[in-house]
């Protein structure tokens, strides 16, 4: 009986011990694992992982672990880091008996051999909260406990006059029921460029040297920035007050007279009328197109020049070949049974016929989104069969595309573990993918077609940690979208939302880095915390407007190339020399393959034919349809760095020089060829037949070659080679070597 009413009284202890916990938690709103003195395993053990290094990707938080202890990348798994590290091993990395010799602890404090080293002091914050945790048992938390919601830096802009100052930021948490911390002590901090600041482990920031920069706090899955301006001496700096433009002027000169660097001045007209015309038109300004700008002598003949090339159909095979490019639109199979050759031109047509009628980009984007139909004929459904090159559609490869084409979001990393650069979780992540599961491809009417539909039955995409279906939500939204109907009708209705901030600023970068060769935010497709622009405000700027243009290109095209910015030299001034971010001057930009191929036919005169291509297709509107042949579909193209439209990715095509370019236009066939035959019977022929004198030959090929009349020194020089040898030969070698210089082969 003795032992009867033993476990009886324990049996009742337990159940008031529970009792008591629950209405505690009820009252406090705390875990009932603990009361205020015991840590939280998620709000406070973990924070020591994170801060010690522990569940980074080097460590315990790589794929497989390290040294048979494994941890989820920044704690985006607590219960499972918890049975790890509490109940895989009992007694060993946590012995609640004796605290002191938790191997959690002793390898941390470097007491035993450890692969990652000492990690903290043992009199220090972070052991302290360990020890505490283990000696009242190293309990696992009960019921909900309050998430990270967000976190904040107490300084959002540091400037500094000399470099070794310092200044301090702290980090506060907000969790999800409202309440707040300082995090500091457990936030890892970093900087974008140490030349400009430094940041400690304790938040402290030192000014190094001059320039700008972004210092970072991390915490939990957030990610925040503090921007750092390190100013150069004041002495002898003058503000040369610009004249502005429009409102583009304005937000970059705000910011270079804030970072005492002055503006170049304006290029002159030649170089302005060769620089907007490659970048809306694709090849340079044909001779009349120079004699007739020359000649303008209008106060606003640029402005006049800018929207007669907006208008031209050049601007929209160019527009048309950038986002083909981007769409991956060539002829390679994904059927598994024939070629792609007629959704391949679906495609391109409706793009052009979009572009060409100045539809709203964002209405393009919902059609796609939400497109159904015949591949053959409805070329919007171009989408779901250029984006996936496989017999088999794949959602999550078409939500990551589909995210990085139009949002700018990178969200490919939060497929196995919450994002380490950003805030986008897995349930972001999966939430996405849910969109596009509910798309099929199935057969047409012919061998090449399939038709792209939405099935209703289709379950959404599931977690990849615990196996449960993730609603199709929008990223950065709290709840998912209505489920009726088709999901992707929610999507493209939030593309179509003038308030859709990663849309607007996305697009509106993208422009930007066509037209001065880098993005305010760059990579132009990797928006993250991490990533910041370069100008926020004339970002915020770009995107504004580009919404209150009703999400019209050319118009917001034409406001960039309008403004004084566009129109800088290339030449910096002394302040602005080293200047690589805040477009302060033009900067040299190689044209694109294509751009450069279209540029020798137009200056040649000698047509350039393409592979499985009618006679006369420009490079720009060329796209592969060699089935065996996996690249651009060119050899030439490949040589000069055209993308092979392998992703979506902005860096697929490349303007880097390489050796085998500088052969080819020594000894291919692209150049020297058309230069012989434009001598022969062609361009070059025609200006030595109608020039009355070896200056006017000279100027002429200068023209037509470089947009621009040669300086007096290179026109006497040229001069003299005709004197001491044969014109006719030394014309041909004026003219090819203009077109193999470094002038012809970039936009300035």
């Amino acid at each position: 009986m003795r032992v009867k009413s033993i476990f009886l009284l324990l049996f009742a202890g337990l159940i008031l011990a529970a009792s008591t916990a629950s209405v505690a938690e009820e009252q406090t709103g705390r875990p009932a694992t603990a009361d205020s003195t015991v840590p939280s395993f998620r709000r406070d053990v973990m924070p020591v992982f994170f801060r010690a290094g522990c569940n980074a990707g080097t460590c315990h938080g790589s794929a497989r672990g390290k040294d048979g202890f494994m941890l989820s990348l920044f704690g985006y798994d607590p219960a499972g880091d918890y049975r790890r590290t509490v109940e895989e091993i009992p007694g060993r990395r946590v012995n609640v008996a004796m605290p002191e010799e938790s191997l959690l602890l002793l390898k941390s404090i470097g007491a035993v051999p450890h692969t990652g080293g000492k990690r903290f002091e043992r009199d220090s914050e972070l052991a302290e909260t360990l020890i505490s945790w283990i000696e009242a048992g190293a309990p696992d938390d009960v019921g909900d406990v309050p998430d990270v919601a967000d976190i904040a830096v107490s300084e959002e802009s540091l400037v500094f006059d000399k470099s070794g100052q310092t200044a301090e930021l702290r980090v506060t948490a907000t969790y999800t029921d409202g309440s707040t911390r300082d995090v500091t002590s457990l936030a890892l901090f970093g900087t974008n460029n140490a030349s400009v600041a430094e940041i400690d482990a304790d938040g402290v920031v030192t000014s190094t040297g001059p320039g700008d920069t972004v210092v970072f706090a991390r915490f939990s899955r957030f990610t925040v920035g503090a921007e750092v301006i390190g100013l150069p001496p004041a002495e002898g700096f003058v503000w040369p007050n610009p004249p502005e433009n429009n409102f583009i002027d304005r937000l970059v000169f705000d910011r270079l007279k804030k970072l005492r660097i002055a503006p170049s001045e304006l290029c002159d007209d030649e170089t302005f009328l060769r620089r907007v015309t490659l970048d809306l038109a694709a090849r340079p300004p044909t001779v009349e197109e120079y004699e007739a700008f020359m000649a303008d002598t209008s106060a606003d003949k640029r402005a006049q020049k800018i929207d007669a090339l907006l208008a031209s159909e050049d601007f929209n095979d160019y527009m048309t070949a950038l986002w083909g490019e981007l769409f991956r639109i060539n002829s390679h199979d994904y059927t598994g049974r024939a070629d792609s050759h007629k959704p391949a031109n679906a495609f391109v047509r409706w793009i052009r016929d979009q572009i060409a009628a100045d539809r709203p980009f964002d209405e393009m984007v919902a059609d796609m989104t939400t497109a159904v139909g015949s591949t053959n004929i409805n070329g919007e459904t171009g989408l779901y069969t250029m984006l996936i090159k496989d017999y088999r559609l794949k959602p999550k490869v078409l939500a990551a595309d589909y995210s990085q084409l139009f949002l700018g979001v990178r969200m490919q990393c939060a497929e196995c573990h919450n994002h380490p650069f950003d805030r986008w979780t897995m349930d972001d992540y999966y939430g996405f993918v849910s969109f596009f599961t509910c798309v099929e491809r199935k057969q047409g009417s012919d061998s090449r077609d399939r038709r792209v539909i939405f099935d209703p039955s289709a379950p959404p995409a599931k977690h990849a940690l615990d196996g449960r279906p993730v609603p199709a939500k929008l990223l950065g939204a709290v709840e998912p979208v209505d489920g009726e109907g088709d999901p992707r009708r929610a999507l493209a209705a939030w593309i179509k939302d003038p308030d859709n901030e990663l849309f607007n600023r996305n697009i509106s970068n993208r422009l930007w880095a066509h037209l001065f060769g880098k993005g305010i935010v760059d990579p132009v497709d990797d928006f993250r915390a991490t990533n910041p622009p370069a100008n926020g405000p004339l970002l915020d700027g770009l995107a504004d407007r580009f919404a209150e243009h009703g999400r019209r290109i050319r118009p917001l095209i034409r406001d960039i190339c309008n403004s004084r910015v566009y129109q800088l030299s290339v030449e910096p001034t002394p302040s602005g020399k080293n200047d690589q971010r805040q477009f302060s001057h033009a900067q040299l930009r190689r044209l694109r393959a294509d751009v450069f191929l279209d540029a020798i036919v137009a200056v040649t005169g000698e047509p350039r034919s393409f592979p499985q291509s009618p006679t006369g297709t420009k490079a720009i509107n060329f796209i592969n349809r060699r089935q065996g042949y996996t690249a651009s579909g060119d050899y030439v193209l490949d040589t000069f760095g055209q993308s092979e439209r392998n992703s979506v990715c902005a860096c697929d095509t490349s303007t880097d020089p390489s050796l085998s370019q500088v052969m080819h236009l020594l000894v291919g066939e692209t150049a020297g060829p058309r230069v012989r035959a434009a001598a022969r019977r062609g361009a070059l022929k025609k200006i030595v037949d109608e020039s009355s004198s070896p200056e006017e030959v000279i100027e002429a090929i200068f023209i037509r070659v470089l947009s621009r009349r040669p300086t007096e020194q290179e026109l006497e020089g040229m001069v003299e080679l005709t004197e001491i040898d044969d014109p006719s030969t030394v014309y041909e070698d004026i003219f090819a070597g203009l077109l193999n210089s470094n002038e012809f082969l970039f936009n300035h």
